[in-house]
């Protein structure tokens, strides 16, 4: 067992969450689905929380209430190795109501934050010729989903 996992706290739908994303990534699979007993408080035989894992990462879904929503002020970023990729996963999880935002960030439509990044990047933002790395943090700002194309024309100057 991962010794720190992330929790999602959802309204009702942490199974259908969890499903979401262990369909949008090739690596994840459901471990266990933990449910409510006679002591509550949700209803006997309803789903408390799920245990999920993608890409090795462990995550829990809990079924807490409408109390909290949702913030971008937690992200889930995912570091891709082409545009394919970047393509495959901003469609799969924008797919049932998502919401692109900016800057490669989207909002999937259970309301959570995601960030689909080009691994390459963070190379060129850390480029010691700060012109470069400049001049690609310019190129990003302006774009919604990421685009490795016009990053890498933008960190030569093109």
């Amino acid at each position: 067992m991962q010794k720190i996992a992330p929790c999602l706290w959802f309204d009702g739908n942490a199974e259908e969450a969890a499903e979401f994303y262990t369909s949008v990534f090739p690596a994840s699979r459901i471990a266990t689905t933990l449910h409510y007993t006679d002591a509550g408080p949700g209803p006997e035989g309803e789903v408390l929380a799920i245990t999920f894992e993608i890409e090795g990462q462990q995550f829990m879904a809990l079924n807490g209430g409408p109390q909290y929503q949702f913030t971008p002020a937690i992200s889930l970023l995912v570091h891709c190795d082409s545009q394919e990729e970047v393509d495959r996963y901003w469609s799969k999880l924008l797919d049932g109501g998502g919401e692109p935002v900016a800057c490669g960030w989207l909002r999937d439509r259970f309301g959570v934050s995601w960030q689909i990044t080009p691994s390459v990047l963070l190379e060129m933002v850390l480029d010691p010729d700060r012109k470069k790395a400049s001049r690609v943090m310019a190129a990003m700002m302006k774009m919604v989903k990421l685009d490795i194309a016009l990053l890498e024309h933008a960190y030569r100057g093109e």
